[in-house]
């Protein structure tokens, strides 16, 4: 795994205008970042980040298993009482998901390791399916990359055909896609998802989710009034549980992409659990709710996260008995009354400077590619850039 310096094509922000692709610079700092690229082994990616990733795949199915059917371990995960039928109807009936996405500390050599699971509303599919394959292509076709480059990146491919899959469990419904409004990045996610929807053939439409009525059967509409019974929505779960529509969820005819079982892999709560049952499992870090502190070895540091957390918000560093540690990369943000999990402090690698996080995808259950994001601080947040990778 190597981090390697190469120029940016001339031109690459008039094709990301003539693609879509308006968040590559948010808030005048640099998102999309081509000035280098991550280089691995086909060995790296099989071995290291694929096969472990549809592994832990099916373990975080193992857990949803059993928190479902556990009121103890769903008021752990901070599950709204009123909502434990909706989760267990949806896991009862199987209902289908899309994707995800497992973030991992990786540096090119041993196990990866497990940060988290973003299993409701992961971002940067874009930039993964499609932006660092088209980056590919121009650098290989200017010679400016060898030839025989590769990258890990099925995304688009098997997005299609999981559409494909999905439409077929749902005739005659069209797929509203949703995400709030004011944000370029969301906008752009579910813009791209919408258009692999459509070219897997399904009738599809957009609302924000700001927009979304409900009538007197309390039913969800779009702006015309016409009911939403299927729906792509980028919007996480732990909030619908909370809005004012909450009570009328489970209530009407309406099928979620993500489903509502996804609330409990999304949530970090995850990662206690996933060690309690598969303790020891090379790609876990230890990881401990608040009241097991007593369990963690002396001198392990900790890393202490909200059970909602996102995008690296209201990280705390601490040691083995919770107690901060002061740290310049302690982060910020409006999470934490929900409660929090413990984990074992394991840095990122660092590539010149940089703190390399890797994003594995999932699509259904298959891997299906990975994002490179990098960072001067040791938490990967919003801003962190994103930079494409090869194979070779």
């Amino acid at each position: 795994m190597l981090r390697v310096p190469c120029d940016e094509r001339e031109d690459w922000q008039s094709l990301a205008h003539e693609f879509g692709f308006k968040f590559h610079t948010m808030y005048g700092e640099k998102y999309w970042d081509e000035s280098a690229y991550y280089q691995f082994t086909l060995e790296q990616i099989e071995r290291d980040i694929e096969a472990p990733t549809e592994n832990i795949h099916q373990m975080c199915l193992e857990v949803v298993q059993r928190v479902v059917n556990d009121e103890a371990l769903l008021r752990r995960f901070a599950i709204p009482e009123q909502q434990w039928e909706l989760l267990r109807d949806s896991w009862k009936n199987g209902d289908p998901s899309l994707y995800s996405r497992l973030d991992f500390a990786y540096n090119g050599r041993g196990d990866a390791k497990l940060y988290e699971n973003n299993a409701d509303t992961p971002t940067s599919i874009y930039e993964t399916g499609f932006w660092q394959w088209l980056w590919l292509e121009n650098k290989v076709d200017s010679k400016l990359v060898q030839r025989d480059a590769d990258q890990f990146n099925s995304v688009q491919e098997k997005l299609v055909n999981r559409f494909k899959e999905l439409n077929a469990l749902n005739p005659d419904r069209m797929l509203y896609f949703a995400c709030c409004k004011d944000t370029e990045e969301d906008r752009g996610t579910v813009q791209y998802l919408e258009d692999c929807a459509k070219a897997a053939g399904l009738e599809t439409a957009f609302v924000y989710i700001e927009d979304i009525g409900m009538d007197a059967s309390q039913r969800f509409t779009d702006l015309d009034n016409q009911v939403i019974t299927w729906i792509f929505k980028l919007y996480p779960w732990e909030f619908m549980f909370e809005d004012e529509y909450s009570t009328a969820l489970g209530k009407q005819n309406t099928r979620w992409l993500e489903p509502p079982w996804k609330s409990i892999i999304s949530n970090k709560a995850l990662l206690p659990m996933l060690w309690q049952m598969f303790e020891g499992h090379p790609n876990l870090l230890p990881a401990f709710f608040e009241d097991e502190l007593g369990k963690v070895p002396k001198g392990m540091d900790l890393v202490k996260k909200p059970i909602f957390s996102r995008e690296g918000a209201n990280i705390t560093f601490t040691d083995s008995r919770g107690r901060p540690i002061a740290s310049s990369d302690d982060s910020d943000g409006p999470y934490g009354e929900e409660g929090f999990i413990f984990q074992q402090n394991y840095p990122l690698p660092i590539f010149e400077d940089n703190h390399t996080l890797i994003g594995s995808w999932l699509i259904d259950d298959q891997a299906a590619g990975i994002s490179v994001r990098e960072d001067k601080q040791a938490v990967t947040q919003d801003m962190s850039r994103y930079l494409p990778h090869i194979i070779y």
